[in-house]
């Protein structure tokens, strides 16, 4: 009885999570990684997979789900299974999407693997496994010498460890057969240089990931415990030091850590002549460069904004060509590196016009920024949009184009992240407020002013500054005369200019320039026009 009152309970459970399983199964997106990897491909690569492929016996289903693939815009697995439905292969679909990206992965191994030195390096140490190992130490040591160079020139610390522990083992092997031509203690002595230089390298890579933290998450310094942090990273000792970057790499990224800090701190002079450091020794070193691809790319973007924020506008025009031009380098012909140099110069270009006042020529460029975003899709981090879609609101906004601006400031602030870039965010709520007031949406404003507070003072950025943009807001909607709107510019222009003149509120004007709105409608211009006036 205990038995049949068990299985009349429990039959309908397993039924219920039978069918549930089934409905998530059935509700769950199919995975895109396959349709990505495909889609990054490059036609020379697409080539090269299908020859490597043709050199393969038996079935090649794969092939056939490679080209269905291949044709399509959008993922369509339905699709795929209704082409193929008559195929045998289709009944196993998942593991031959799987056996599918293990080949094209295994194919750009191959197709990369003369690309770049880490590449080469790890076959000449496979072929000194295999020489070793056959006991032809003679041709061993060759590859071993050819390979310990190319290490030393390119800075490959992990590489030359590894090298060296295979030269101890030559060595004993050359003890064996009487042969003492080598010192064994000197071999020890460049071994430990080596870790010293490892560690020297691994140190400043954890420096500059702090300050990297500092600015992803918040932007530029605005409180005590940002500005503390930063202080401590610009006072250590292998920051502050001379002479203490015991390789070229190091001292890039020891540079590099430098004009963060004094980006962090609004000293742009000072940042740019630290990123012009990291460049110099990258330029001089073009075998370094190759592998450090993305942070010369890097220092160059922040040397332009740094220009643009000290009013060199035709210098760092210059250097955003010097930008666009560096996709050519050697090195530089990779996905990721191609998608940083088309967002940095793109911004770089609609910064220039922010700060000129040049709304139509911004006009222009967002046209093409907005058809490439399309191109770019799925390569591009969120980051890297949300600023490409600040920027193409801030040229509507001074294009007088207040729809279209409010349009493009609503996918930033309808994103759900919660600790990329909150300076953008915060930022982003600021300006939302001004595009409002010239739509005239004074009832919606009653409303997105207290929000906006809210949600400054939650994430403890309602600094001074914030707090007078809103109370400037709040009361410029509840008057009604032109004269007194007018009167109460004219009195907040006067705490702007006295806020905007404390570095850490400064800092606010770089994304949306609010002294320049309140002179344009105390002048009954343009925002356009006050900008131009001022330069």
């Amino acid at each position: 009885m205990l038995c049949d009152c068990f299985y009349v309970d429990f039959f309908p459970i397993n039924r219920a999570i039978v069918l549930i399983a089934r409905s998530t199964l059935e509700n769950m997106k199919p995975s895109t990684e396959l349709f990505d990897l495909i889609q990054s491909l490059s036609k020379s690569e697409k080539r090269f997979f299908k020859l490597s492929s043709s050199l393969q016996s038996g079935d090649k289903n794969y092939l056939k789900i490679f080209d269905s693939i291949d044709k399509q815009s959008e993922y369509d697995e339905s699709g795929i299974k209704e082409q193929f439905k008559n195929e045998t292969f289709i009944k196993h679909f998942p593991s031959e999407k799987n056996h599918l990206y293990k080949l094209i992965l295994k194919s750009l191994r191959a197709y990369h693997s003369d690309n770049s030195a880490s590449s080469l390096l790890k076959q000449e140490i496979k072929n000194i496994e295999i020489l070793y190992n056959k006991a032809l130490f003679k041709e061993c040591n060759k590859f071993l010498m050819r390979a310990k160079k190319m290490a030393i020139i390119h800075e490959k610390f992990y590489f030359l460890f590894e090298l060296i522990s295979w030269e101890k083992l030559l060595l004993e092997e050359a003890f064996e057969d009487g042969e003492f031509t080598k010192d064994l203690d000197s071999l020890i002595r460049e071994e430990q240089e080596i870790i010293e230089k490892l560690r020297n390298l691994a140190a400043y890579h954890v420096l500059y990931s702090k300050i990297n933290y500092v600015f992803r998450s918040g932007g530029y310094v605005r409180n005590d415990e940002d500005r503390q942090l930063v202080q401590e990273i610009a006072n250590h000792p292998l920051i502050k030091g001379k002479n203490t970057a015991l390789s070229k790499r190091a001292a890039s990224i020891c540079y590099y850590t430098q004009g963060f800090c004094n980006l962090a701190n609004g000293d742009y002079a000072m940042a740019y002549d630290k990123f012009e450091k990291t460049k110099q020794i990258l330029d001089d070193n073009p075998k370094i460069r190759k592998d450090l691809s993305k942070r010369y790319v890097r220092a160059l973007s922040n040397m332009i904004s740094c220009q643009i924020d000290l009013g060199h506008f035709d210098r760092s025009k210059t250097m955003i060509e010097e930008l666009k031009n560096s996709a050519k380098l050697s090195g530089f012909n990779r996905t990721d590196i191609q998608v940083n140099i088309f967002k940095d110069s793109q911004i770089g270009e609609l910064k220039i016009c922010h700060q000129t006042g040049d709304f139509e020529k911004g006009l222009g460029i967002v046209d093409e920024v907005i058809e490439s975003l399309e191109e770019w899709s799925g390569l591009l981090h969120k980051e890297q949009e949300l600023e490409f879609f600040y920027h193409i609101a801030y040229i509507y906004f001074g294009a007088g184009k207040y729809n279209k601006a409010l349009f493009w400031i609503n996918k930033v602030l309808n994103d759900n992240e919660n600790t990329l870039r909150q300076d953008l965010y915060s930022y982003a709520r600021l300006f939302n407020l001004v595009i409002h007031f010239e739509l005239a949406n004074f009832d919606l404003l009653e409303y997105i002013t207290k929000s906006t507070q809210r949600y400054l003072h939650k994430r403890q950025r309602d600094f001074e500054f914030e707090k007078l943009v809103i109370e400037m807001i709040r009361k410029l909607i509840r008057l009604t005369n032109v004269i007194d709107r007018k009167e109460m510019f004219i009195q907040f222009k006067e705490k702007l200019d006295e806020l905007a003149n404390q570095p850490g509120d400064k800092v606010v004007l770089k994304y949306f320039d609010f002294r320049k709105w309140v002179d344009s409608k105390i002048e009954n211009a343009t925002f356009s026009e006050a900008i131009k006036k001022a330069i």
